[in-house]
């Protein structure tokens, strides 16, 4: 796993070991950060459910002022301290140790990019992106990787789907936040 583009780009991560752990490809990642690459600069982003960090960091080497990186696994977190130490972005990052849901439902922060990758099949990205559009700013992106096949909802509170993408198993959802609309 690699930085793709940006002042760290080219640069090895670490990443996380195990059956359970499913990295985004550098194809899905380039494509994600291809289509939001005007917005990256000076954003504030969440990279929910972080794993090893790599989208956010992806975000910060592009420009990014800010990415809050929350994980329930402490060894995520670890990890992704690690990578962010070796790249030197570890003072533009936050990172919170916490089930994705208790951070929303617990923090003031507001977002101009969210990028979740929760576990598949487990019926998350219903449940938590309810919770998160409250924190994303007026045209907010938020940048869902899920499994193909999940019936997205058009709209979600003040969350209206723009696009959807397919990468084989993956399909990406891009929802835009718009306040005034909901």
């Amino acid at each position: 796993m690699r930085v793709i583009a940006g002042s760290a780009r080219g640069r090895k991560l670490k990443t996380l070991e195990g059956m359970d752990v499913r990295p985004t490809t550098d194809k899905v990642k380039e494509a994600v950060f291809s289509s939001i690459q005007f917005d990256v600069p000076n954003a504030n982003v969440l990279d929910l459910f972080s794993g090893s960090g790599q989208m956010g960091i992806e975000a910060l080497s592009r420009g990014a002022s800010q990415v809050t990186f929350v994980d329930r696994a402490s060894r995520a977190l670890s990890v992704t301290r690690e990578n962010l130490t070796a790249l030197g972005f570890l003072p533009q990052a936050q990172l919170h140790l916490t089930e994705a849901s208790a951070f929303l439902q617990s923090t003031a922060l507001m977002f101009d990019i969210a990028i979740l990758d929760p576990p598949y099949r487990k019926g998350i990205l219903e449940h938590i992106l309810p919770l998160l559009a409250s924190h994303m700013c007026e045209n907010g992106i938020v940048i869902c990787e899920h499994e193909t096949g999940l019936n997205m909802p058009k709209e979600i509170v003040s969350l209206s789907l723009q696009k959807q993408r397919k990468y084989g198993a993956i399909t990406i959802s891009t929802y835009v936040c718009r306040k005034d609309e909901a």
